[in-house]
């Protein structure tokens, strides 16, 4: 998470009350050493990660929220939204819009393709496998996480609960009007929240990262909503087509504008 500041002031009575606050919220939740609801909380957790496994094909609709912090200290929320189309273990369409980009990703088992729609550009890479390979090579070769990546890969409890030192179970929740269950964990370098729609389609409604040791504590959170399954599902050809006039380019640094930070406000920008 790239971190980036805030000033802020607060008034007497403000202080104050957050004080209050926190004390109230201190004082109902156990310490590490007797998490609420510890071995419930990863049953949970457990139940959507093999849910998810289980579903072939599912898409949805997400809003993003990225906390970023300046060098002098103020902290700016980003906002985006998208959809997300899988087939597993090896199609993905996702989109983005935000008040900078308009981004259009699909993979097809084989051809990742990159789409920025305002400037009617795209580039195109051979990454042939699962899409478990694919969001790697996204995250650690070209820099270009896929939003909520973690719940996209086949064994999400495994991933998720890495290095997690501290697991409560905060009770219900309501998302989006969905009745959820309110999960919160602390690992080694990150705190993390989750919450999971009860019933029979246990899916992640939101998924909250925090970064303890970055300024400020930005926050990283993605909202999903209209969840499909199976036949609901509307991509059934995840091949790229290519819109009129749209150029390909073979270098994606000419892609400009299409990560959720935009290039002005990126480590090193001038603005």
């Amino acid at each position: 998470m790239k971190t980036i500041a805030r000033k802020a002031m607060q008034s007497t009575a403000t202080t104050i009350s957050s004080a209050a606050l926190a004390l109230i919220i201190a004082s109902g939740i156990p310490s590490s050493g007797a998490s609420a609801g510890e071995a419930e909380a990863k049953s949970i957790l457990k139940a959507m990660s093999d849910y998810l496994a289980a579903q072939k094909a599912f898409s949805f609709k997400y809003d993003t929220d990225l906390e970023v912090v300046t060098k002098d200290h103020q902290k700016l929320l980003l906002a985006s939204s998208g959809t997300m189309e899988v087939g597993r273990p090896d199609k993905i369409r996702a989109t983005r819009s935000g008040g900078f980009a308009n981004v259009e990703m699909t993979f097809d088992g084989k051809t990742l393709t990159i789409l920025g729609k305002d400037d009617n550009l795209y580039a195109q890479f051979e990454v042939p496998g699962t899409i478990d390979h694919l969001i790697d090579e996204l995250r650690y070769t070209y820099n270009r996480p896929v939003p909520a990546a973690d719940l996209l890969l086949p064994d999400v409890y495994g991933e998720l609960m890495q290095d997690v030192i501290d697991v409560k179970d905060l009770g219900s929740g309501v998302i989006g009007g969905t009745e959820c269950d309110h999960l919160a964990f602390r690992a080694k370098d990150v705190d993390w929240q989750i919450w999971i729609a009860q019933g029979e389609q246990p899916y992640p409604c939101r998924y909250v990262i925090t970064d303890p040791k970055g300024d400020q504590g930005p926050q990283y959170s993605v909202q999903i909503s209209d969840w499909k399954t199976g036949t609901d599902v509307v991509a059934d050809n995840f091949s790229f087509k290519t819109p009129t006039d749209a150029k390909k380019v073979d270098d994606p640094k000419k892609l400009v504008n299409i990560d959720e930070i935009p290039d002005h406000l990126a480590v090193g920008g001038t603005k």
